[in-house]
């Protein structure tokens, strides 16, 4: 990443997707479903943002294929100027996690227009990460959400049978963590003596060694009990030992 997408550890994080009746929201499309999940430090918190929404037309077949969402289904579901205020609340301030952003910002920013609320544009209120820019960084080139899934080997961890907003936002975060695992290792440049921040800072000869401390008897079974849920899952375990 660069510095632009550098987060802070305790920064809060938001993974976020949606799923709309079409590709342009200039053509009329709308959102029908916004999923989101809340992370700090790396960490799923277990809050999240998850609405089904009435679109006010009927969709194709083909888009119902691709997300399972049928127009008898979403029916009966609020208006976007019914859990608008409770979205904005939810994801002001935070920076936003998103594969392909422009898309989803894209349908955001429309909705919020259609309101004529004066709700800012997202990136007003919210600094963005965009995963599919990062794939390219990394990988030569962007890849999809279903390939990086497969790649980080996290596939396994959420069922996809329909492209769900709320379950691709949590695949998201399974991928954004193994992503940015080695954002995660200590600035060893320090309090360097030199001033420049990235000069190596060299720890002394005759420092006090490191404590080992091993792990419980009730700790090794809780890891190994752990171990066996992801087994379960169909994934391989990338810490066996």
């Amino acid at each position: 990443m660069n510095n632009e997408q550098a987060v802070q550890q305790d920064e809060r994080l938001i993974i976020l997707d949606t799923e709309t009746t079409g590709i342009n929201p200039r053509e009329g499309h709308r959102i029908v479903e916004v999923g989101c999940v809340e992370m700090i430090n790396r960490q799923l918190t277990g809050r999240s943002f998850h609405v089904y929404i009435n679109p006010l037309f009927e969709m194709d077949q083909e888009v119902i294929n691709i997300h399972g969402l049928t127009n008898e289904f979403l029916r009966d579901k609020p208006l976007f100027s019914q859990v608008a205020d409770d979205f904005v609340e939810f994801i002001k301030g935070a920076r936003l996690v998103i594969h392909n952003a422009k898309f989803d910002i894209g349908f955001m920013d429309n909705e919020f227009a259609l309101l004529k609320r004066n709700i800012p544009n997202t990136r007003d209120m919210c600094t963005v990460i965009d995963t599919l820019h990062v794939s390219k960084d990394e990988f030569g080139s962007p890849k999809t959400l279903d390939y990086l899934a497969r790649y980080y080997r996290v596939d396994k961890l959420v069922d996809r049978t329909y492209h769900g907003a709320l379950i691709d936002a949590q695949l998201l975060a399974f991928v954004y963590v193994e992503m940015t695992r080695k954002q995660s290792v200590l600035n060893l440049s320090a309090g360097s003596e030199s001033g420049d921040s990235n000069a190596i800072r060299r720890l002394p000869a005759q420092r006090t060694k490191l404590k080992i401390i091993q792990a419980s008897a009730d700790e090794l079974i809780k890891h190994n009990e752990r171990l066996a849920i992801v087994a379960e899952k169909g994934s391989e375990p990338i810490w066996p030992q």
